[in-house]
């Protein structure tokens, strides 16, 4: 007898494995069992990395929107020249602002406060200590990632916001 036919003799003579309704139940539990764990695995961390929440209160911020767009018409009007430069540095960034009105002239007399606000995670927002080093001219320092931000600029007199803008930057 050749080898060729020996194995198909031991073929032949091996117990059939039947496929029983028990065992297709156990593939079924356990397959599905696999695919709900994994999708609670993928929610676990989905939520625990993004809540999804934009805003604190839709209500509030859409009551504020008639008077963020008055403040926005204003602050054209004044026709002010505010820029930044955002230099990267080992341990963050340095923030250097000037502020100049229509005519160019520095502007004085108010404060300045600036945010750099991360686009996909708000815990991560860093406020900035801006300081005035000479008419019209802010500095301050920041320990921020590289990456996108949001720079947020405000000028404010006696309490009031006069200016804001805010702009995505990347730090490389």
């Amino acid at each position: 007898m050749s080898e060729f036919d020996r194995e198909i003799e031991q073929q032949r003579t091996a117990p059939v494995r039947r496929v029983t309704g028990r065992m297709v139940l156990l593939w079924l539990v356990a397959f599905f069992g696999i695919v709900f764990a994994v999708n609670g695995v993928l929610v676990h961390e989905a939520l625990s990395t993004l809540t999804g929440v934009d805003t604190d209160s839709a209500y509030q911020a859409g009551r504020m929107y008639e008077q963020e767009v008055a403040m926005a018409k204003a602050q054209n009007a004044r026709q002010w020249r505010v820029d930044a430069k955002v230099t990267p540095s080992p341990d963050g960034a340095r923030l250097d602002v000037i502020a100049r009105d229509a005519a160019g002239v520095a502007i004085t007399g108010v404060d300045a406060s600036a945010v750099f606000e991360r686009p996909i995670d708000r815990r991560l927002d860093q406020a900035v200590a801006i300081a005035e080093d000479a008419p019209g001219r802010f500095h301050g320092h920041a320990a921020v990632a590289l990456g996108q931000w949001d720079l947020i600029i405000e000028l404010s007199r006696h309490g009031e916001q006069v200016f804001r803008s805010k702009n995505r930057i990347v730090l490389k």
